[in-house]
């Protein structure tokens, strides 16, 4: 698993073993950022996220990477908070983030509570966790953590499907590659 581009591009991110832990493809992860920049190689800079069930980091890594001004990692697996410190630190990585390291739904509270604002949300529980992708969007989709123009992304099975609409998030997109799918939403209106 590496960077794809940007400031620390092919560098080496360290994982974890077992299906607990499962890392954002290279190849996803790509696909993603090519859909968010389409282009436009400044449309990540200055902005900030949300990582939520971060894993190793390697998305909000990318997004530093590409620009970000900052990103809010969030794990609750202690092994995997060990991993993102040790993955930041190997990239020298000093200033534009937070590892937080608690239940997503308490710390997405304590964030708005904070006056914490998204451009943008990527998403990706474990995949056998199906409650935790309605919670979190319901959350998200209720709260005031988003931008009035921010992107949700989450990161699914593709045989799964994490729902339309949650409070004011609506899927506008949806893409599948291999086995897993992205969808995106954004705030109705």
């Amino acid at each position: 698993m590496r960077v794809i581009a940007g400031q620390y591009r092919s560098r080496v991110l360290r994982s974890l073993t077992g299906m607990e832990i499962r890392p954002t493809s290279d190849r996803l992860r790509e696909t993603l950022f090519n859909v968010l920049t389409a282009g436009n190689g400044a449309a990540l800079e200055g902005t900030t996220w949300l990582d939520l069930y971060a894993g190793t980091g390697a998305v909000g890594i990318e997004a530093l990477s590409r620009g970000a001004g900052k990103v809010y990692f969030v794990e609750k697996a202690k092994a995997a908070v060990e991993v993102i410190r040790k993955n930041l630190q190997s990239l020298q990585v000093t200033a534009g983030f937070e590892v937080l390291h608690g239940d997503v739904g308490k710390v997405l509270t304590r964030l708005e509570g904070l006056g914490v604002s998204a451009s943008f949300v990527f998403l990706d529980p474990p995949y056998a966790m199906q409650d935790e992708y309605a919670r979190s969007l319901q959350m998200l989709g209720e709260s005031r953590l988003l931008d009035a123009d921010a992107l949700v992304m989450v990161e699914h099975e593709k045989r799964f499907d994490p729902g339309e609409r949650f409070g004011r998030l609506v899927r506008t997109r949806q893409l599948a590659q291999g086995d897993a799918a992205l969808s995106f939403y954004r705030l109705d209106g």
